[in-house]
C-alpha cells in the first residue's frame, strides 16, 4: 500500500515563481554587471570578466543563504533573533571602529582579504526579524507602549549607521519601521507623529551640516539640478542621457555607448539600471521591473497568507525593504528621487547587498512553505 502524502509537507508549498523571478532577476544582474565593467577593464588591460566573476560568486553565495533561510522553520529562528539582533548591532559597533575601511568619508565595510563586508545591509534582515517578534503580539492592536518598544529596538542599529554615516540605509530602516508598525497595528496618530519625527529629523540633519559634503550636494542637485552644473548633478545628466538613447529597443546587449565608453560613474553598482535602459531600452527596462512586480506580489501573497502574525510581519518587513530600494534606486537613475547610494536589489554589484536581498526572498519562502504547518 502506498503511504499518504503528507499535505503540509514544506516542500509541498514551495513558491516556485518567487524562487524563479528572484533567480531570474539576479542573472540578468550577472549579465548587466558584465555589460558595464567589460569594456573599461579591457581598456585597462585587466581581466574583462572580473566583475562578472565576483558577482556570480555574491549569486551562489546568496542561493545558499536563501537556502537556509528557507529551511530551518522561521518559529525556530524566531528563539535566536536576539543573538542575530545582537550581532547585528555589535558588528555596526565594530566597523565604526578602527578595524572599519573607510571610503569617501564613509565608514561602513570590513575590508576581508580582497572582499568588503558591509554590516548594515545585513543589518537590515536583522532588524525585520527583532521587529517581527517584538510585534508579533500586538494582533492587529498596537498600543503605545509597543510602539515605543519597537522604536527602541530600531533606533541602536539606525543611530550606528547614521555616525558611519549612511544616510540612503537608514532611509531603508524607516521604510521598514512604518511598514512593520503599521501591519501591527499602529494607529493613525502613531503613523503621523513617526512621519514628523521623521521629517524634522531630516530636516536637522542637513540644516545643522551633519551630512557629508557629498551627501548634501546630491539632495542639493534634485531639488535644484540648476544650482550645480559640476559634480554631484553630473552622474545624473549621464544617467538620463544613457537611458534615453536606449530609445524602446535599446542599443543592443555589449552596444551602448554610454556604457562602453563609461560615462556613467557607479553603472556597475548604483546606477546598473542605466545599462538596462540604453542595452535593453525601453521593453527591457519594463520587463525587468514586470519581473521585480511578480517579485512583490508573491511577498505580499505570502504575508496575506501566513500562519502567525510573525510570519507576516517578516514578511511585510521584506517587502518595505525590497520596494524601498527598488523604488528609490530606479527612481533616482530618472531624476524622480534624490540620489542616495541606494543599490538595486539582486541587480547592483556588491556581495552584502546580494546577501541580505536573498536572506530576505529566504525568510518569505519559508513562512510560505509552512502556512499550513
Amino acid at each position: 500500500m502506498q503511504a499518504p502524502r503528507n499535505a503540509a509537507a514544506p516542500w509541498r508549498h514551495l513558491d516556485l515563481t518567487l524562487l524563479l523571478s528572484t533567480v531570474g532577476i539576479s542573472l540578468v544582474g550577472v549579465l548587466m554587471v558584465y555589460s558595464a565593467t567589460r569594456q573599461k577593464q579591457e581598456t585597462a588591460g585587466l581581466d574583462p570578466a572580473f566583475y562578472l566573476k565576483r558577482q556570480a560568486i555574491y549569486l551562489l553565495v546568496g542561493l545558499v543563504i536563501m537556502a537556509v533561510a528557507s529551511l530551518v522553520d522561521y518559529r525556530h529562528i524566531r528563539d535566536f533573533v536576539p543573538f542575530l539582533y545582537g550581532g547585528a548591532v555589535l558588528a555596526l559597533l565594530l566597523v565604526i571602529s578602527p578595524l572599519g575601511a573607510s571610503r569617501r568619508g564613509t565608514q561602513a565595510w570590513f575590508q576581508l582579504g580582497a572582499f568588503q563586508f558591509q554590516p548594515s545591509e545585513v543589518a537590515k534582515v536583522a532588524l525585520i526579524l527583532a521587529m517581527a517578534a517584538v510585534l508579533a503580539g500586538a494582533r492587529g492592536h498596537l498600543d503605545t507602549a509597543g510602539l515605543l518598544t519597537a522604536l527602541g529596538v530600531a533606533v541602536p542599529p539606525m543611530a550606528l549607521i547614521y555616525v558611519q554615516p549612511d544616510l540612503g540605509t537608514n532611509m531603508v530602516f524607516v521604510a521598514v519601521v512604518i511598514a512593520v508598525v503599521l501591519v501591527a497595528g499602529a494607529r493613525p496618530r502613531h503613523i503621523a507623529v513617526l512621519t514628523l519625527l521623521g521629517i524634522t529629523a531630516i530636516a536637522l540633519v542637513v540644516e545643522l551640516g551633519m551630512l557629508q559634503d557629498y551627501q548634501r550636494d546630491r539632495l542639493t542637485a534634485f531639488l535644484d539640478p540648476q544650482t550645480d552644473s559640476q559634480r554631484s548633478s553630473y552622474n545624473l545628466r549621464q544617467s538620463q542621457i544613457a537611458i534615453a538613447a536606449g530609445g524602446v529597443a535599446g542599443r543592443g546587449l555589449f552596444q551602448g555607448t554610454q556604457t562602453n565608453l563609461s560615462f556613467v560613474p557607479e553603472q556597475h553598482t548604483d546606477f546598473i539600471f542605466t545599462a538596462v535602459g540604453e542595452e535593453l531600452g525601453f521593453i527591457g527596462g519594463l520587463t525587468l521591473l514586470g519581473f521585480f512586480g511578480v517579485l512583490v506580489w508573491r511577498i505580499w501573497r505570502a504575508a496575506v497568507l501566513a500562519r502567525d502574525q510573525f510570519g507576516r510581519l517578516v514578511c511585510v518587513g521584506v517587502l518595505a525593504m525590497l520596494v524601498f530600494q527598488i523604488f528609490e534606486n530606479v527612481g533616482m537613475t530618472m531624476g524622480i528621487t534624490p540620489i542616495t547610494g541606494i543599490p538595486l536589489p539582486f541587480m547592483s554589484f556588491g556581495g552584502s547587498a546580494m546577501i541580505a536581498s536573498f536572506a530576505g526572498v529566504g525568510l518569505v519562502l519559508n513562512v510560505h512553505m509552512r502556512r499550513f504547518s
